[in-house]
């Protein structure tokens, strides 16, 4: 055995409740943990000692109990975290917030639930080592790169040359929320703005992150890019097992084929079967797959993002027209009752800025129903109103279209550059018809807000003259006051408040947007916009025109929420084509099942490169409780061999070999890298565990040809001396009985973080963490 030495603790971080089975979970790139709390339905974030960074909280739809999360999984660079909830649903979460940035909704929470979540990154290209010529290692000696980044790929940094970011961040939404659902509150953060919207990195260029998501039914989700769903597919056919799911899940940047591990039990599995899953679209498609991802995905977000815009701004228009109406209701009555004089309040109010008289039931109605107090709240509703729907229009819904019509041109010219492939999904044709949506609801967007502004500088006028006409109508005739209210009325713009009551103050040009369409006109609208005239910009400008002197027109179309839905179906269909492109190349290789005579209890896997680039070596460490109650303390390591071609996988060989952990019994197991597994086990005091790293190189004299029938007995086990293995114990200040281990690699991605060894304590509520590299460690 290659040294004894001694780990140092890094951090500790004490929960105020027990952590449930799979929980928690590190983050592989920094010192942070997240774990759920049962019986306050609440998940956790925390930063060592005890610091949460975020409280998750889901609160169910009305009539059902507040959704549980089931499995949580960390995306690759640490920067996300999806978690599997009872309702269902998938959600993202950032660190920076306690909202869902991204949802997936998978299943009923009456039918299956989530299982398991993979998360992996896969390089789109390999990376070959760039071999410069004589001359040019002198043209590169002269160049300075000590302050820049190195040589840069100029091919890639034109196809990742963003023109948005030359235009001004997207704006939060007010906090006020006019919808329901995550996305009614993720909008209002600048937080949540920013997690949603990033511009890729330049280290993310040949970058695809792939989430597979099982469900107890067996059935397989397969996403890319945080949220972009590309199918479903059944649980593929294992024999024996009747119902297979989705237990574990390993893979490899550098390999396009990912490793399921399929089982029947999510516990203790007699047998696995890995079925290996090949992603061609990964490396073969014509369009670089990060970017055409990121636009996708920027897309629905954007989409997403004018839907919440359009609810507030039907709030803030109905803020502005509900309080003014009840008031001119309660008028409208007594006015056409009344035997004399005008039979409504347009009529009544033009009378009186015309004439300076004010018939009686308005002088009743303005002295004594309206007065100073209803006046000022009718002044404050509509101004507040007309503001927050101006702000929205011109801070949030005009900037959103704009991004939007960015990432439609670009998607625009990628269809017409491969206009002769059928596999990039999506055509020249499909995305024009949404940039004529989105222009139709840019010119809504300006007709809205022309009209905004030309209602609020009438109205202001308006309420000016209202104020005065109840003052002089509550006031006595005294000489000085007649003198003061003759010099306010020869201040006001009388012509403005004549073209507010004609115009703006029963109905607005702001209706036409707005107010609510009969099923009936939504649905001929809907079916007039799907005939396909060439251009639906030209039909809603000749809608408008009609509407605006008066003409029958169509009522749907101009409707900003009917637009929205539109673009949102629109698009939806090019979502869906290009992932049925995409879809339509993953196959399910032939499964490798696995038994060690006994039902398994632990295991992990890794997936590496083979050398040469000729495919991958998949490592899988299994162990059974059964078995070790025997005596039979063994740990076994499987090797399989894939050949790959064209993202097409085959099974070349699959070994195995057996590790004797002599008298100390396995507590849990996982890979480092794959290179080195790290087995935690009891020791003599079960307070003092012992923790080895063995080496697992794919040397064929090490493995044995794996056979089906074979009895694992058969197998001689090599002891962890002859292993190579180096054995670690715990300070003397933290002794523990661990129950649960999770280990990482170093990163540094914010920050050096080194390799680690995360323990969790028997009483599931000390979670502890030890630095795993040489300047860490003791001897």
């Amino acid at each position: 055995m290659a040294g004894d030495a001694s780990l140092r603790l890094l951090s500790e971080a004490e929960f105020g409740f027990k952590a449930p089975n799979g929980f928690p979970v590190s983050c592989p790139t920094l010192d942070l943990s997240t774990t759920w709390d049962g019986e306050d339905k609440t998940l956790f974030i925390y930063r060592p000692p005890n610091q949460a960074v975020s409280k998750i909280h889901q609160i169910g739809s009305p009539g059902s109990k507040t959704p549980d999360a089931l499995v949580a999984t960390w995306k690759p660079d640490g920067q996300f975290l999806a978690v599997g909830w009872s309702d269902g649903a998938v959600r993202i979460m950032g660190l920076e917030n306690n909202k869902a940035v991204h949802q997936m909704q998978l299943c009923n929470d009456d039918a299956a639930k989530i299982t398991h979540i993979a998360w992996a990154t896969s390089n789109i290209t390999k990376r070959l080592g760039k071999k410069v010529s004589g001359s040019g290692e002198q043209l590169l000696d002269e160049l300075d790169f000590g302050h820049g980044s190195g040589i840069l790929d100029l091919p890639q940094e034109l196809t990742f040359l963003e023109v948005d970011t030359a235009l001004p961040k997207i704006s939060p939404l007010p906090t006020a929320s006019a919808g329901s659902g995550d996305d009614a509150t993720v909008f209002t953060l600048r937080t949540g703005i920013e997690f949603l919207f990033q511009t890729p990195k330049r280290s993310e260029y040949d970058q695809v992150n792939v989430m597979v998501v099982g469900t107890s039914d067996g059935q397989l989700h397969l996403s890319i890019y945080d949220s972009f769903v590309i199918g479903i597919f059944p649980p593929p056919s294992l024999g024996a097992l009747l119902a297979p799911r989705l237990v574990y899940h390993a893979a490899c940047p550098t390999v396009s084929t990912q490793a399921l591990f399929m089982a029947d039990d999510t516990t203790n599995p007699a047998e696995l079967h890995i079925v290996p899953m090949d992603l061609p679209f990964i490396s073969s498609s014509p369009i670089n797959l990060s970017l055409l991802a990121s636009k996708l995905t920027t897309l629905q977000t954007l989409l997403r993002y004018l839907k919440q815009t359009q609810l507030h701004m039907l709030t803030e228009w109905k803020n502005a027209r509900e309080l003014p109406t009840r008031f001119l209701r309660s008028i409208q009555s007594d006015l056409a009752e009344s035997q004399s004089g005008p039979k409504n309040i347009v009529a009544a109010l033009y009378h009186t800025a015309v004439m300076g008289h004010a018939h009686e039931p308005l002088r009743e109605w303005l002295v004594d129903s309206l007065a100073e107090r209803g006046h000022k709240r009718w002044d404050k509703a509509v101004t507040s109103g007309l503001e927050g729907l101006r702000n929205l229009v011109h801070e949030n819904f005009l900037p959103g279209l704009e991004r939007c019509s960015v990432i439609l041109s670009r998607l625009r010219g990628f269809a017409q550059f491969y206009d002769t492939r059928d596999d990039i999904g999506f055509s020249t044709m499909q995305i024009s018809r949404v940039l004529d949506i989105i222009s139709c609801l840019s010119l809504v967007g300006n007709k809205i807000l022309l009209h905004t502004m030309d209602e609020l500088e009438h109205f202001a006028a308006f309420s000016g003259w209202l104020r005065f006409q109840i003052d002089r109508l509550a006031s006595p005739s005294a000489a000085a006051t007649a003198d003061e209210l003759t010099e306010k009325e020869a201040t006001m713009d009388t012509s403005r408040v004549l073209t507010y009551i004609e115009r703006y103050l029963t109905g607005s040009p702001l209706d036409a947007f707005f107010d609510a369409v009969a099923s009936e006109d939504y649905e001929a609208d809907w079916a007039h916009a799907e005939d396909g005239p060439e251009s639906l910009l030209h039909v809603l400008d000749g809608q408008l025109k009609k509407a605006e002197v008066g003409q029958s027109a169509m009522k749907a179309l101009p409707h900003v929420d009917f637009l929205v839905d539109y673009a949102t179906t629109w698009t939806g269909r090019i979502f869906k084509d290009i992932a049925d492109a995409k879809k339509r190349s993953v196959r399910f290789g032939v499964p490798m099942r696995l038994r060690i005579g006994g039902p398994i209890h632990r295991m992990d896997a890794k997936m590496a490169e083979a050398p040469g680039n000729a495919g991958g070596i998949l490592y899988t460490a299994l162990a059974s409780k059964e078995a070790a109650n025997k005596g039979k303390r063994n740990d076994f390591i499987t090797l399989a061999e894939l050949s790959i071609v064209n993202g097409i996988s085959s099974n070349k060989s699959l070994s195995w070999r057996c590790i004797d952990l002599g008298e100390s019994t396995l507590i849990d197991l996982r890979f480092l890298d794959a290179t080195t597994i790290v087995l935690l086990c009891t020791g003599a005091d079960p307070s003092h565990p012992a923790i080895f790293t063995v080496p697992v190189q794919a040397d064929a004299a090490l493995y044995e040809p794996y056979a089906e029938d074979a009895s694992p007995v058969s197998i001689a086990g090599m002891p962890l001396d002859a292993a190579g293995c180096t054995a670690y114990r715990l300070p003397a200040t933290c002794t523990m009985r661990p129950v649960r281990m999770e280990v990482h690699s170093g990163h540094a991605v914010r920050g050096q973080v080194p390799a680690r060894i995360c323990l969790l304590a028997s009483n599931r509520t000390t979670w502890r963490t030890f630095p795993l590299d040489k300047e860490n460690i003791a001897t």
